[in-house]
């Protein structure tokens, strides 16, 4: 079953989204299978018997959406493994300032939660579906991406680059071979809560090109981190206006079925926006925060024609040829003739 889930765009004389640029006609929608029924058993009895309900007495959150399919992404939406700032952290806050846990690497515990989720998108044939893998350019991120989408370990003599070397990041891993992937592309717009915490200070794109070399950095303008600051906390409604801006840009790639392996507070800020009109518990589906490793699937929808790819499952008809006027259309045109003779 699948619920739509609409978000509302702001007021433009909201001062702290003045700059919010995203289309109002975006809509997202999620994957859902546990609605109860009384007795799961017993088939549903559908009645085509006549009733008296016109179309604008149906309640708009309980009817369901229907839209081209061409207009429609699929996101898998990811949140890293646990880091090792996740453990000092939950420790005492203060941790998150220690510059010890500067652009923090996953625990042992994380690669773990990482083999997990490998094992369930390849069990589920989600792995096989997947176009593109779009990453944040931190080290938790990567490690977690390439960990979970990548291929097998990487040999030498085969002529791709690996998704990741051995031992990146204190993982004591082996390499992570690219072959058989898609592609993976790394993009500054889902980083996690920019400025103040060391953990979500990037290190230089200079110094990740050798430890995950089949990553394209091409979309990242400068090498250096020139986004986080020292004593600047990125509020949280600026962290929704770059998701809108980053889901916007999602409509320029070609993919039909993304991976987005980002944090739990930029995808908190950025649901956050949708549901509103939904249900509550849908609402709460959507907006509930992410745990380490986890993966929602969603459908973002697009309705204001910011897309311009053509359907590739649709067929014109009528080929070759022929009489095929609808009884419905014959029976209006034949009214219309009456009344114009």
């Amino acid at each position: 079953m699948t619920v739509s889930i609409f978000y509302n765009i702001p007021s433009p004389s909201s001062s702290s989204l003045s700059s919010f640029s995203c289309s109002s006609s975006c809509f997202l929608s999620i994957a859902s299978s546990s609605i109860p029924f009384s007795n799961p058993k017993k088939p549903i009895q559908l009645s085509l018997s006549h009733t008296s309900a016109s179309l604008s007495d149906m309640d708009v959150i309980s009817s369901p959406g229907l839209y081209p399919l061409h207009r429609c992404k699929t996101l898998h939406l990811v949140r890293h493994a646990q880091g090792v700032h996740n453990v000092e952290g939950e420790k005492d806050h203060a941790a998150y300032l220690s510059e010890s846990l500067f652009d923090a690497h996953l625990t042992p515990l994380g690669w773990q939660q990482v083999d997990h989720l490998r094992k369930h998108v390849h069990e589920t044939g989600l792995s096989k579906k997947i176009e593109l893998v779009i990453v944040s350019p931190l080290l938790r991120t990567m490690q977690t991406a390439v960990g979970v989408f990548g291929s097998e370990g990487y040999k030498d003599g085969i002529d791709v680059p690996p998704l990741m070397v051995e031992n990146a990041g204190e993982s004591n891993r082996p390499a992570i071979s690219s072959l058989n992937c898609p592609p993976f592309v790394a993009v500054e717009l889902c980083r996690e809560h920019l400025g103040v915490h060391p953990c979500d200070r990037r290190k230089s794109i200079g110094e990740y090109r050798p430890v995950f070399p089949a990553i394209d950095f091409s979309l990242i303008a400068s090498d250096e981190d020139n986004l986080w600051e020292a004593n600047s906390r990125e509020k949280n409604e600026e962290v929704a206006v770059r998701g809108m801006k980053f889901l916007n840009w999602l409509w320029t790639r070609k993919e039909r079925e993304i991976a987005i392996v980002t944090h739990s507070g930029f995808l908190y800020h950025t649901l956050s926006v949708f549901g509103n009109d939904c249900h509550p518990s849908v609402k709460s589906e959507i907006c509930t925060h992410f745990a380490n490793c986890e993966l929602r699937s969603v459908v973002i929808v697009d309705r204001s024609m910011m897309g311009s790819d053509p359907a590739t499952t649709n067929y014109p008809g009528k080929i070759p040829s022929g009489l095929d006027l609808p009884s419905d259309v014959a029976d209006e045109k034949l009214l219309n003739d009456g009344e114009g003779k």
